[in-house]
């Protein structure tokens, strides 16, 4: 078993950053279809099942727009309830966006 043994009377500091979780991010991406208006999201992480996520957003109509820390989703125009199956194989849990989608038809 590994150990970290910290010897020494000074305290430790300093600052780390912690992106956002992608377990959170994907229901949360998801969810922005339910609110048919403008949503901010920050600290979401940029990974594949993000972009991916995002790309079948776009796809059934969403404006996205990304700046640095913070992503702004407006799914006003949404007017497809499919998904194509290509982008659905890229995404395991593409099956989250299923419910939402579900809501707007």
């Amino acid at each position: 078993m590994s150990c970290y043994i910290i010897s020494g009377g000074s305290k430790l500091e300093g600052e780390t950053y912690v992106s956002g979780s992608k377990n959170a991010s994907l229901p949360i991406l998801a969810a922005c279809i339910l609110n048919g208006k403008t949503s901010k999201l920050y600290n979401v992480p940029d990974i594949e099942d993000v972009r991916t996520t995002l790309e079948i957003l776009e796809y059934l109509g969403c404006k996205i727009k990304r700046d640095k820390k913070k992503i702004t989703i407006n799914s006003e125009a949404i007017k497809k309830t499919t998904i194509p199956d290509e982008l659905m194989r890229k995404l395991r849990s593409s099956v989250i966006i299923s419910g939402a989608i579900l809501r707007q038809m």
